[in-house]
């Protein structure tokens, strides 16, 4: 079989830089790197690439030494960039702040001074516990430039999620922040810290970012220090970025799980550095005057990789929003990317269904014209989102680059890539794979699924942007990745593969109901559910029945206009009955007017679950609105009474 047939894609759906580019990146993959690589700045160039001695612990770029520092913010102060916006923050207030590169460079190194005149050394781990503020991505530049190792925490974990990750990565500094604002309501943040360091001994310093307007701070003497006193006394002195190893932590981020430890995987200066700043150009194409809009918090990689360190990396303007979609107004994206012309636009399927019941007048009341590319992320985009997010986000006209990827992978894995030229595009596909990456989609027994035969998407190559392990824990890094499928990367996701190579990423193999014997994912049956003209969204979860092993339940979310009642409850399982068959066994519906999300937008499953099946909901620390679940118990007692009644 030729090269050519090897390919991933038909002729007719690519342009020649993104061909041409993916043939070299497997044809000759040590030269393709190589060359990649060289377009950064290295203290100490690399001799060898890849260091496969040790697989599945790939090491890239072994012997070099590079700090990713130098090449998001050094060599941009040294030409013109020096003054151009590196960050712009809003809050949900309407306060704003602009860091050029330059400013963002001092702030950065009067940080780095701060933390290592509190001895501070590389290889120390610092947790930073922030909202979407301009102190976080500093925080994680400042870790950085000493060597040392970040762990980022979402601002909406509980303090139970802090104290395990304190431990399990032993930091000895913690960064955070008086509160964070969320629908006008202060959140207190330090006194989650401060309940968490109660049983987390190895922290040494806790530095608070102080905001105005709060005065019920508690800081404890000798070890609580205010951010701005603590880099005014060291005052201004450049520090040379820490002479890191291509292989040296760069940082680690934990995984949420709804039972056990979470993992922590961490990533390299290096083979990590490379990843997302060769995926930002691929995929959002990102040129001098673009400004661009990545709608996730920097507590999760989509932050850290597409807000932190591959814009920068490019040198690219990148817009920061401490607040959510829809408070004061459901328009308030729209209002910001008229208010400060954003051209690249990346945001959830999550955030844009959310958005959907609201109807099309919020955005059409905005100039949204300067968009050029659209993004989507953190999960596969049913097709109703899709066309909705095309036609009133994009007037029709616009790529929307649906990417796949994971904390894991570091960086995008499978996307359409504009910056390569390939702008071509099938709804609810998430395209081809980027170059260097070898994914495929395998059936049980490990063997190559026929096209359009739903399987497990494998990667079948190591890539510079890959998880270097689970701290302190390699034995669950093979186990987790690398033994369901010998010698291949397993992310555990079902996909499907088209005749054309393009990848359609089905959800997480772990979420699937087997009804009477049968399998079926959970996402094909909230497709379905949101396909339906009145639904909004849904959540589909599995509760035990008798007869059936398993039975479906969903939560469902409508649109305005539309109003609960049994007839629609009826309209709604005849349209599942005539698009799934009778495989789906619904045992209800229950209309909500939201759902239990996290304060990153996705759906609590698990709340859902605990919910109808009467157990302890746990720990709701990240849940974004505490009556979505309130809702939910009401509406599930009053039918349970109304069965009791009619019985």
């Amino acid at each position: 079989m030729s090269q050519e047939e090897n390919l991933p894609f038909n002729e007719k759906y690519t342009l020649p830089p993104y061909k041409e580019t993916y043939r070299r990146s497997l044809e000759d993959s040590e030269r393709f790197w190589k060359e990649q690589a060289l377009e950064l700045e290295w203290t100490k160039p690399f001799s060898k690439v890849l260091d496969e001695s040790n697989a599945p612990f790939y090491r890239w770029f072994p012997d070099g030494l590079i700090n990713i520092t130098q090449n998001a913010l050094d060599r941009h102060v040294k030409t013109w960039k020096t003054n151009k916006a590196a960050l712009i923050w809003e809050s949900e207030s309407g306060e704003s702040r602009t860091l050029t590169y330059g400013q963002l460079f001092n702030e950065v190194n009067r940080l780095a001074r701060a933390l290592k005149d509190l001895g501070i050394k590389k290889g120390d781990r610092i947790l930073t516990y922030l909202p979407l503020m301009p102190e976080l991505p500093i925080s994680l530049l400042a870790s950085a430039r000493i060597g040392a190792v970040h762990s980022v925490v979402f601002s909406g974990f509980s303090h139970q999620a802090i104290a395990d990750r304190i431990n399990d990565a032993k930091a000895k500094v913690v960064i955070t922040t008086d509160y964070t604002v969320r629908r006008g309501k202060k959140i207190p943040l330090k006194q989650v810290v401060d309940e968490a360091l109660k049983q987390a001994p190895s922290v040494e310093k806790v530095i608070v970012v102080k905001r105005p307007h709060f005065e019920d701070t508690k800081m404890t003497e000798g070890r609580d220090v205010y951010y701005h006193e603590l880099v005014s006394r060291t005052g201004y002195k450049k520090v040379e970025a820490e002479e890191t190893s291509s292989t040296d932590p760069l940082f680690i981020l934990y995984t949420s799980g709804t039972t056990g430890k979470p993992k922590g995987i961490f990533h390299l200066h290096g083979g990590y550095g490379l990843w997302t700043y060769l995926t930002t150009k691929w995929v959002f194409d990102l040129h001098d005057n673009d400004v661009f809009f990545n709608t996730a918090d920097i507590g999760w990689i989509t932050g850290h990789s597409y807000i932190v360190y591959g814009p920068l990396q490019v040198g690219a303007t990148t817009l920061m929003y401490e607040g959510v979609p829809d408070y004061p107004n459901p328009d308030k994206w729209w209002e910001l990317i008229e208010k400060y012309n954003v051209t690249v636009f990346y945001t959830s399927p999550t955030a844009i269904r959310s958005l959907m019941k609201y109807g099309e007048e919020w955005p059409k009341s905005h100039d949204l014209n300067g968009l050029r590319i659209l993004g989507s992320v953190g999960e596969p985009i049913n097709p109703e989102a899709w066309r909705w997010y095309s036609k009133n986000i994009g007037h029709n006209e616009l790529p929307i680059v649906d990417t796949w990827w994971q904390t894991e992978t570091g960086g995008i894995m499978i996307s359409a890539t504009p910056g390569l030229g390939n702008y071509m595009l099938k709804p609810s596909a998430n395209g081809l794979p980027l170059p260097g990456v070898e994914a495929d989609v395998i059936n049980e027994e490990g063997t190559r699924a026929k096209d359009r035969e739903k399987g497990y998407i494998v990667i079948r190559r190591p890539w510079p942007g890959m998880l270097a392990g689970v701290w302190g824990d390699p034995d669950r890094y093979i186990s987790t990745y690398w033994s369901k499928f010998k010698g291949v990367y397993y992310p555990g996701d079902y996909a499907v593969k088209d005749e054309d190579g393009f990848f359609f990423i089905l959800g997480r193999a772990d979420e699937v109901l087997k009804i009477a014997g049968h399998r079926i994912g959970t996402r094909e049956i909230e497709d379905v559910l949101i396909s339906f003209p009145g639904v909004a969204e849904s959540a589909v979860i599995g509760v035990p029945d008798p007869v059936r092993g398993e039975v479906a339940v969903a939560a469902v979310v409508l649109k305005q206009g539309y109003e609960p009642s049994e007839n629609l409850k009826k309209q709604i399982l005849s349209h599942i009955k005539d698009n799934l068959g009778s495989l789906v066994i619904m045992k209800d519906i229950y209309f909500v007017t939201k759902l239990p999300k996290t304060r990153s937008g996705k759906i609590m499953r698990r709340l859902i679950k605990s919910v109808l099946s009467g157990q302890q909901t746990g720990d709701t620390s990240t849940l974004e609105d505490e009556t979505s679940l309130d809702e939910l118990k009401k509406i599930i007692n009053e039918f349970e009474n109304e069965v009791k009644r009619q019985k």
